[in-house]
C-alpha cells in the first residue's frame, strides 16, 4: 500500500508559479507511474502529468503541455509539478497518484490508479 501526502499549494496571482510536491511512503516499485491530477468545482479529475519513476519519462496532459514540468527525486521518494505561468483557470485542488498496470503510464488520463493523495488547494486570481 502506498500512502501519498500533496503540499506546496497556495494563492498566487495569474503569472506566478508554484511548485507542487507529493511524499510517497509504503511499499512501491522502482519502476512505476506516478501522475497529478487536478478537479475544479464541478469538473471532472483532470490528468495534468505523469512520470516513470524509473527513467523519468514524462506524459502531459493538453492543459499542463509548455507551462508545467513534472520531475521525481527516487533518493527522496518525492514528485514534483512546477507550475508556470499560472492562469485563473488552472484554479482546482490537485492531486497526486500512484499504482497502476504496468506499461500503461501514457493512458494517465484514464485515471486508473490504485493509490491517491488527499489533495492541495491551488488558486489562482487576476
Amino acid at each position: 500500500q502506498v500512502q501519498l501526502v500533496e503540499s506546496g499549494g497556495g494563492s498566487v496571482q495569474a503569472g506566478g508559479s508554484l511548485r507542487l510536491s507529493c511524499a510517497r511512503s509504503g511499499s512501491f516499485f522502482s519502476s512505476s507511474c506516478m501522475a497529478w491530477f487536478r478537479q475544479a468545482p464541478g469538473k471532472e479529475r483532470e490528468g495534468v502529468a505523469a512520470i516513470l519513476t524509473s527513467d523519468g519519462i514524462t506524459y502531459y496532459g493538453d492543459s499542463a503541455k509548455g507551462r508545467f514540468t513534472i520531475s521525481r527525486d527516487n533518493a527522496k521518494k518525492m514528485v514534483y509539478l512546477e507550475m508556470k505561468p499560472l492562469k485563473v483557470e488552472d484554479t482546482a485542488m490537485y492531486f497526486c497518484a500512484a499504482e497502476r498496470p504496468p506499461g500503461t503510464c501514457s493512458s494517465f488520463e484514464d485515471r486508473n490508479f490504485r493509490s491517491w493523495g488527499r489533495g492541495t488547494q491551488v488558486t489562482v486570481s487576476s
